[in-house]
């Protein structure tokens, strides 16, 4: 019987595996890097013990410092959540050795499964050894690990050299193994994966399909189960596929089984011998707790012999500190606010005031719905997002209301495409056009000496806001009769609220303001000076970072007064275990290059100066 257990993780799936643990009566052991030491996750475990240093080398992929941790604290069992060590069976082993529990497949069925190129071969497929303009397009995949990590399209064999050693270097980073492989890349396919749980009894569960198809640089954003549309043939064939998976190495424990579907027939991808993102899916069509499972099942419990069944339909959107308007780039700073409505199921790892690093990944929560029906689940969800308050960095939350609302994705014909062909419209800016005379009106009352307006005519007062790129100037007046603003008849305001009412329609904002950031409902506007700092330049054609992160690659040849061409990557950055490449805007001459490898750079850091030819 499992009484304590060590979660070799942090974030959301750490605090989602202690909320099951607790309700067990098992005590919870977390671990964490010294980036992570107010972290939520520790912040909520019985124990916590720390990881000297903060990126994932250093801590939460050390087999050694997490073994050491687990006996230290007196922890009985191990599970590794998802991502770092999950599917590392030197881990795995290293665990059993210590005399601990592990919550998890045999290292054996890790070995098999976990290694793409090994899972293909047990499957009787094979990567390519050779690529020729005639395989074209293909991908270029990491061995180890998943989430996106250490994954490029290919589409031109003059880019392939530069993929494999991305590739290469991101593994490593997030999984530390740097083996690749490459493989055909199957065009406008769906995403489609089965859920499988096995006991130590000879039996095996396939618990429904997922949909995973909306996705960004290979990494989900939108899950459901079940996957809709798929004909009762297709989804036998693919349960088949994955008992048979599951059969061939023994496996015990949680794990999912992916494949690329298309044209009706299904491309197996691998196995992940570990616990997905996705899960809650799952357990909400089929009224289980899987991590509640995982636990029993270590403890040598057998399953029934048939599992639950499925009801209804369950929707998870990823919400993520990106910028999906500017490449997903990684936004970083304090969570002001994390609110989501009633109703739905929110897993995070994060509370109100907490900081977003660098050095990890930058999903937030994820918000899930379930339902009687598919097109309810999607109403549900794309609801709570829109009335989910998130104030401090940049999210997706936007652009995860309008995929799912989405005439394609409603339909259920996307596929993994989908952001490729919808992004430009997608995170096209909608800010609401009152937004910035709530904004004024509430910081007009929030300065106020007073508390509140005077009861004495003022002269018109201007406020200047930039949102959604643009500047916007407001202007409003204290008057007797009350305020006037623009037209518009201001029933309310105080720092916090503000209602207006125009055209005899009514509106409520919600305004929070954190420096010169200001959140109004869902529309998010930086507060500009009165007067224009004329100093305020830069060069033209300035490479800007995009992103706080740590400078991993430098072109080779690269210095100043060397010709570049438009499109050539010039720099290479590292945030929250993604590489992003920095190319030239423009032919042209560089004139400056102020970064170096292993140098730190935050946002708006120039790195580099090209002059336009």
């Amino acid at each position: 019987m499992i009484t304590s257990v060590l979660v070799a993780n942090r974030g959301e799936i750490a605090c989602r595996i202690f909320r099951t643990s607790r309700d067990l009566g098992i005590r919870t052991i977390a671990v964490h890097s010294d980036a992570d030491e107010n972290a939520l996750h520790a912040r909520v475990a019985d124990t916590a013990v720390r990881l000297p240093g903060a990126t994932p080398a250093e801590t939460y992929l050390r087999t050694d410092l997490i073994v050491q941790a687990a006996v230290a604290a007196g922890a009985d069992a191990v599970h590794p959540g998802y991502g770092f060590l999950s599917e590392n069976p030197a881990f795995a082993r290293a665990v059993l050795d210590a005399g601990l529990v592990w919550i998890g497949p045999p290292p054996e069925a890790i070995e098999a499964m976990a290694s793409k190129t090994r899972a293909k071969a047990l499957m009787g497929l094979a990567p390519l050894d050779e690529v020729t303009e005639a395989d074209l397009p293909v991908l270029v995949k990491a061995a180890a690990g998943g989430g996106g990590r250490g994954m490029r399209i290919v589409r031109a064999l003059d880019r392939l050299d530069d993929a494999l050693a991305g590739a290469r270097a991101e593994a490593e980073s997030a999984f530390g193994d740097g083996e690749v492989f490459v493989e055909p890349y199957v065009e406008h396919g769906r995403h489609v994966e089965v859920q499988v749980l096995a006991d130590t009894h000879g039996t095996v569960w396939t618990l429904g399909t997922r949909d995973c198809s909306l996705q960004r640089r290979h990494q989900k954003v939108v899950e459901e189960a079940p996957a809709p549309g798929l004909k009762a043939a297709l989804t036998d064939e693919l349960y088949a596929l994955a008992e048979r998976a599951a059969r061939s190495v023994s496996y015990v424990g949680a794990g999912t089984v992916e494949f690329l579907v298309a044209d009706g027939r299904a491309h197996f991808l691998e196995m992940n011998t570990r616990l997905q993102v996705e899960h809650p899916v799952t357990e909400a069509v089929f009224g289980i707790d899987l991590v509640a499972e995982q636990i029993r099942v270590a403890e040598g419990h057998a399953l029934a012999d048939v599992p639950p069944r499925a009801r209804g339909h369950a929707v998870e959107a990823r919400l993520y500190a990106e910028d999906p308007a500017r490449d997903w780039a990684p936004q970083t700073g304090t969570l002001h606010r994390l609110a989501v409505p009633d109703g739905v199921r929110l897993d995070t790892g994060y509370t109100d005031g907490d900081e977003i690093g660098v050095h990890y990944d930058p999903m937030l929560a994820k918000v899930v719905a379930h339902a009687p029906t598919r097109a309810e689940a999607l109403r549900k969800l794309s609801g709570a997002l829109e009335r989910t308050a998130v104030h401090g960095p940049v999210t997706n939350r936007d652009l995860l209301v309008r995929s799912l609302r989405h005439p394609e994705f409603g339909a259920a014909r996307m596929d993994t495409g989908f952001y490729d062909r919808h992004l430009t419209a997608l995170t096209e800016p909608a800010p609401d056009p009152y937004a910035p005379l709530a904004a004024a009106l509430a910081d007009a009352h929030g300065r106020s000496r007073f508390g509140g307006f005077r009861n004495v005519p003022f002269q018109p007062q201007t406020k200047r806001y930039l949102m959604a790129g643009e500047e916007h100037e407001v202007h409003y007046r204290h008057t007797r009769e009350g305020l006037t603003a623009d037209g518009v008849r201001v029933v309310h305001a105080d720092a916090r609220l503000v209602v207006l009412e125009a055209d005899g329609v009514r509106r409520r904002f919600e305004v929070a303001r954190y420096g010169d950031r200001v959140h109004v409902g869902a529309t998010v506007l930086t507060a500009l000076p009165r007067f224009p700092d004329p100093t305020a330049q830069l060069a033209p054609g300035s490479l800007l970072a995009p992103m706080p992160g740590t400078v991993v690659r430098v072109a080779e040849d690269l210095a100043e007064g060397a010709p570049v061409a438009a499109g050539r990557p010039l720099i290479w950055l590292e945030a929250m275990k993604m590489q992003h490449q920095i190319s030239a805007p423009v032919t042209g001459t560089l004139t400056a290059l102020h970064v170096t490898p292993g140098q730190q750079v935050e946002p708006g850091t120039v790195l580099a100066v090209v002059e336009p030819s």
